[in-house]
């Protein structure tokens, strides 16, 4: 299994993710240049498992969290490669959660799991129905526990999502998902 998370939130998040949690995690979010380093800092001061800003070339392994760079956008390339694209003037989303989103649909197929949170517009939608389109699972944050209804509304609107839970449920969720406990 593949879990990317596009979404704000990987703060609450991660530190619900299990030890042992049998799959890499890819993180698409939304930063400004220059805070990616400190992210991964202080999520590892939470999560208990290891956080790093994802580098160009290396083999994605279970158990890892990867933080896309905010001045690359992060793909998975065949053979489970990450693969960092440079970003253009013109990107509006930095890093862009649909082309991690997209790839991973293209590499994995139905063995991946994508997750969409709250957060301000579009990007994630159209990666959300690539997964699904392909065999993924596709899960949302319901509107009730968003701060912002928006990347996660948009990804809904578009049938892109397979089920909507509460933000209390998507730990449990996914770790019944990977590992076969909650």
């Amino acid at each position: 299994n593949l879990a990317v998370l596009p979404a704000f939130g990987t703060h609450w998040l991660l530190p619900r993710l299990k030890a042992g949690f049998q799959a890499p995690v890819l993180i698409s979010q939304h930063i400004s240049d220059g805070f990616v380093d400190g992210l991964v800092s202080w999520l590892n001061t939470l999560s208990s498992l290891p956080v790093k800003v994802a580098e160009h070339g290396e083999a994605l392994i279970c158990e890892q969290v990867y933080i896309s760079p905010s001045e690359s956008h992060m793909t998975v390339a065949a053979g489970d490669r990450i693969r960092l694209v440079p970003r253009q003037d013109s990107d509006i989303y930095r890093p862009c959660c649909n082309l991690l989103l997209e790839s991973v649909a293209t590499t994995h197929g139905a063995d991946s799991i994508g997750l969409i949170m709250t957060g301000m517009g579009r990007d994630g939608a159209t990666g959300m129905l690539a997964i699904r389109n392909s065999g993924g699972l596709t899960l949302a944050q319901d509107e009730a526990s968003s701060v912002i209804f928006g990347m996660n509304h948009e990804a809904i609107q578009l049938d892109a999502i397979d089920q909507v839970l509460a933000l209390d449920d998507i730990p449990d969720y996914l770790n019944l998902l990977v590992t076969g406990a909650s």
